[in-house]
């Protein structure tokens, strides 16, 4: 008897996205990668012909006893979640949703991870492998279904982050792991900079930590881990009990917070750990920290180059959720230094010499 479960695919379009990319390079036409469609905010907008995923779908492969799935990048997150739930595992870095048509290839290809991150680790570390379609319509495979995995050219981890300017996810390779045995999550009231504290003296002590936010005042903590580990920890920080379901409502960008007030610009802020608060006019209500502080949502009206400033003196840099607030004129994400620019010029012009692959997404001039 073996213990690898093998799931009947749902559909298998890859020779068919083979051909429509393998067009698209041939005659030089622009391709805009759709999957749920649920990240379009994110990142610049894309002129050309939809190149649908979502009909690519299906776990391929699945091992529980080796922690290892592989599944078709139109699959819906939800879906491989109940899988995985079925086994008592999990997808530790917490992938947003927004939405329900929500992909696990627009995961990756997005890179964003949810409030497990700074505990867990980020999407790339979670990925082993995966098939890609490239610019000549060929579906290549890149790593496998092992940690070890450093020969050649980590094109799969590449992709993380990459938005589909690259190459088109068809399949991919991910370790998953078991879920907490126990949790808990809290709330505590303190003052931002007693939380901020609070929070540098905790991420000194092994505690079974595994998500912080604060907002308005209030400090929020969840404890995953052995049962003693998480009832001695709750038992010493006190507190009052917090609802699980306010760590979804985070990660998918659904707290009041998120829905309520939207009048200004949402820009997400990627700081160092233990940043102080930045000198910015913004009131601590429109600001939600997450990541114990490395992860900083605001709500606010400041130019793109006063906060994009004050993120750079800090080490970090700032992203726009929301960028037609600024009418669209405002580039989402942080313009990269000229080294760092010359070596994404010189791999998108590697990987897809024609422009096709969602031109734009990332920077103007791609």
């Amino acid at each position: 008897m073996t213990n690898t479960v093998t799931e009947t695919a749902d559909r298998d379009i890859a020779e068919t996205l083979c051909e429509q990319v393998k067009k698209a390079h041939a005659e030089r036409a622009p391709l805009r990668i759709v999957g749920g469609n649920t990240r379009a905010f994110y990142g610049r907008p894309v002129e050309g012909e939809p190149l649908h995923i979502a009909e690519h779908r299906g776990i391929v492969h699945y091992d529980p006893v080796e922690l290892v799935v592989t599944v078709r990048a139109g699959t819906p997150i939800n879906a491989l979640d109940a899988a995985l739930a079925e086994h008592h595992q999990m997808l530790a870095f917490e992938p947003p949703r927004f939405g329900e048509a929500s992909t696990i290839g627009g995961a990756v290809a997005t890179g964003l991870s949810g409030p497990r991150r700074p505990w867990a680790g980020a999407v790339r570390d979670f990925v082993l492998g995966s098939h890609v379609i490239t610019q000549e319509g060929k579906l290549l495979r890149f790593g496998g279904e092992v940690m070890k995995n450093v020969a050649g050219y980590d094109m799969s981890r590449l992709m993380a982050g990459a938005q589909g300017t690259l190459g088109v996810l068809a399949d991919i390779s991910f370790k998953v792991l078991p879920k907490p045995t126990a949790s808990h999550s809290l709330k505590l009231s303190l003052p931002l900079n007693d939380a901020l504290k609070k929070l540098a003296e905790l991420g000194r002590q092994p505690l079974p930590i595994t998500a912080a936010a604060w907002h308005d005042g209030e400090l929020f903590l969840r404890l995953e881990g052995g049962k003693s580990s998480v009832n001695a920890t709750r038992d010493r920080l006190g507190g009052e009990a917090l609802d699980a379901d306010f760590w979804q409502e985070l990660r998918d960008l659904e707290h009041a917070f998120f829905t309520q007030n939207n009048d200004k610009a949402l820009w997400r802020l990627s700081l160092p750990p233990n940043t102080a608060p930045l000198a910015l006019d913004i009131p601590e209500s429109d600001i939600f920290y997450d990541w114990a502080g490395s992860q900083r949502f605001v709500k606010t009206s400041l130019d793109a180059e006063t906060l994009r400033q004050a993120c750079q003196q800090a080490g970090g840099h700032a992203t726009c959720y929301t960028p037609a607030a600024y009418g669209g004129a405002a580039n989402p994400f942080t313009p990269l230094n000229p080294v760092v620019e010359k070596y994404h010029r010189n791999l998108k012009a590697e990987l897809d010499a024609h422009g096709i692959f969602n031109p734009g997404r990332l920077y103007a001039a791609f």
